[in-house]
């Protein structure tokens, strides 16, 4: 299947409106280190769509997670710097409803991510399946 991949790693979706938010989040762990499919497959599991204003996550055996897509990212507290690939990146945290939805299912505690805006563009090792 070929698509969009809002959440990086996770799964695809075919929506053509998803070509605005491709990897436009990533999950992290708590030491800021971005997790790919290569050490966690769960993540491929993730179903990604977006709908009405918001990226929907459904997994196996998980609630319906959704996260608003167009939020004004103005609150300094919740951003962060973390590394990928020789490179800094500047990003948002979805908060702790997030972060407790990815660490229950991919196992670990970890974190949801969204790239901020003003981000210049990310250069994303080529791992995507």
């Amino acid at each position: 299947m070929s698509g969009y991949q809002p959440v990086a790693e996770c799964g695809l979706t075919p929506q053509p409106e998803a070509a605005a938010y491709d990897r436009r989040w990533l999950v992290a762990n708590d030491a800021g280190q971005w997790l790919n499919r290569a050490l966690f497959p769960k993540l491929a599991e993730i179903d990604v769509q977006l709908r009405m204003g918001y990226l929907v996550l459904k997994a196996p055996g998980m609630l319906r997670m959704d996260i608003p897509l167009d939020v004004i990212e103005d609150d300094d507290s919740v951003r962060r710097r973390i590394p990928l690939d020789g490179q800094e990146l500047d990003v948002v945290d979805e908060g702790q409803l997030a972060a407790a939805w990815m660490s229950n299912f991919i196992g670990i505690p970890c974190r949801l991510f969204k790239v901020h805006p003003d981000m210049d563009q990310v250069r994303w090792p080529d791992r995507r399946a």
